[in-house]
């Protein structure tokens, strides 16, 4: 991949806006309220982009282009099946919660539920997860420099690093914020023409589906064994496993992206957030997957594009950068690699913005040094963005193990949030949940999640509690794996959650108030318009929802 001086000019014109926006955020910035949660001050229309930005880091446009090259349009289903549903069920339910507790953080509304200990637990898990996260990103964004400018990985990381440093550093969650929205432009600027080029050449969806078997190009059509599709997941496992599981974990219960949502500058603005993004998500596949069908097609036909090779299979993670090697001239080059750029910084500051936040305020805060002033905790908050950069650095470096991202992170993501969303779902919905019971299911399904990936193995990864060769199961894809194991976590967390709390004592009703459905206090949503109200726009995006997977079947 040659790059010209416009494509050197396009780059050099990024970094100046969005080191500018931090820069142009950083006199507005004076208190850790500010640097860490926005004031609750930010349009929906921001924020709505943001949530949705804040999922389009590495794993979303690399992993997922080789996601599609690898299991197909079943690859979808990460956007129809599992992340429409829960950003209805997280606007229309959930963010009433968030917002109207007033709680700074996920960790801290488990606090204001349940107890300390449940709080403690989450914040650490949440920080590893966020780490491991932006870790990804950066080990992509590293393998991009190094394929394009021929820069060793070490130097590409420490570059990348050091350019997200700066604009979280100087406007926090502000500047992310705003970065975000000015990424996902980018980011459907730079690969929809990709998306176009490549599916002409490849003669279209009906070329696409005639050099492809069948199963490469149904959504629901071959799941009805795991033998029967590339991902080797049958309906259930996808439907309960990504579908409900881990959808409703990361979408309803992460900070990453709940942040964006509490950043609105009301009730109204909090709800819509998640639902308006679900517009642009549904959409997004036609960007960041067909290109990777088309590019195995491609490679099919043998029209002078290949995948990449990595050991006795494809290097999947290299599909988009390939394409755009073959497909884009001078110019647009510069264009998508912007756009690429873009995807990972967006990614690796939504996860350091959050992981500073939590940290800051449910670790720091509330076991190290309560009390402190406000300007301490902002020297706080910008001290841990450097360490969680420094951390993110180290994660990097783990993901060269893996082929597909997208594998790596759901796997990061089983471990955690399944068995938060089974704390938040009992929380909710039934009173009788004790803060004992919260704390030992959370314990437990993150305990179960790693019993069964080190029971099992899938690709070669696994199995590592076990002696005999292929542990006591054989997943026939990581990602199979990856849905298995939340199932396990969130069920262990559920029963374990139900059981404890049953033999504990109950909580106090009066505290429970706002916090919990049926309760008195609960916080109301006072839009007047019917544009404004949650309910409209989640049937529009249940009805285009349903639409896309006919289309697909």
């Amino acid at each position: 991949m040659k790059l010209a001086a416009v494509d050197y000019a396009i780059l050099a014109l990024y970094f100046c806006f969005v080191l500018g926006i931090g820069w142009k955020l950083r006199s507005s910035v004076t208190s850790a309220k500010e640097f860490l949660t926005a004031s609750h001050h930010v349009p929906v229309w921001i924020t709505s982009l943001a949530f949705l930005a804040a999922n389009l880091g590495a794993q979303e446009v690399v992993g997922m282009m080789a996601s599609g090259a690898k299991y197909g349009i079943m690859t979808a289903h990460f956007y129809w099946v599992g992340a429409a549903p829960a950003m209805i069920f997280a606007g229309v339910f959930m963010m009433p919660f968030y917002y109207g507790s007033k709680a700074r953080s996920v960790p801290e509304y488990l606090k204001l539920r349940f107890d300390e200990k449940t709080r403690a637990l989450n914040a650490v898990t949440f920080a590893v997860m966020t780490i491991f996260s932006s870790g990804i990103s950066m080990y992509a964004l590293g393998r991009m420099f190094q394929l394009v400018l021929g820069w060793s990985f070490d130097t590409s990381v420490i570059l990348s690093a050091v350019i997200v440093l700066a604009y979280t550093w100087l406007g926090g969650l502000t500047s992310a914020i705003y970065n975000e929205v000015l990424q996902f432009f980018l980011i459907v600027l730079g690969f929809s023409p990709l998306s176009i080029l490549v599916i002409i050449r490849a003669g279209g969806w009906h070329g696409i589906q005639s050099r492809l078997p069948d199963s490469m190009t149904h959504a629901w059509k071959y799941m009805g064994t795991a033998n029967q599709n590339p991902m080797g997941v049958e309906t259930f496992g996808m439907v309960a496993g990504l579908g409900f599981v881990m959808s409703f974990g990361y979408w309803c219960t992460d900070f990453l992206v709940i942040q964006r949502a509490l950043a609105a500058n009301s009730m109204s603005g909090a709800r819509r957030t998640p639902l308006v993004a679900a517009f642009p998500k549904m959409l997004m596949p036609f960007i960041v997957i067909l290109p990777g069908i088309a590019a195995l097609a491609l490679t099919k036909m043998g029209s002078g594009y290949s995948l990449p090779v990595k050991g006795n299979s494809y290097d999947y993670d290299q599909t988009l950068t390939s394409l755009m090697a073959q497909f884009y001239p001078s110019g647009m080059l510069g264009v998508g690699l912007t756009a690429l750029m873009a995807s990972f910084m967006s990614g690796m500051a939504g996860n350091v913005t959050a992981f500073n936040t939590v940290f800051t305020y449910d670790i720091y805060q509330s076991y190290i040094k309560p009390g402190a002033s406000d300007k301490h905790y902002l020297k706080v908050g910008r001290i841990t963005t450097v360490a969680g950069i420094a951390l993110s650095i180290a994660a990097a470096y783990l993901a060269v193990q893996f082929n597909n991202l997208n594998d790596l992170l759901q796997l990061v993501f089983s471990f955690v949030n399944p068995p938060l969303f089974a704390t938040f779902l009992l929380g909710m919905f039934w009173k009788r949940t004790t803060g004992h019971g919260a704390f030992s299911g959370l314990l437990m399904g993150t305990v179960a999640a790693g019993l069964t990936q080190g029971l099992s193995t899938a690709e070669g990864k696994g199995g590592w509690m076990v002696a005999m060769q292929g542990g006591w199961h054989v997943f026939p894809s990581q990602m199979a794996q990856n849905f298995w194991i939340a199932i396990f976590s969130w069920v262990t967390c559920f029963v374990v959650t139900v059981l404890v709390s049953l033999m504990t004592r109950a909580p106090d009703p009066e505290s429970l108030d706002g916090l919990v459905y049926g309760s008195r206090g609960l916080p109301k949503d006072h839009s007047t318009h019917w544009y404004e109200r949650p309910v409209p726009l989640a049937i529009v995006v249940a009805v285009a929802l349903v639409i896309l997977n006919l289309m697909f079947r």
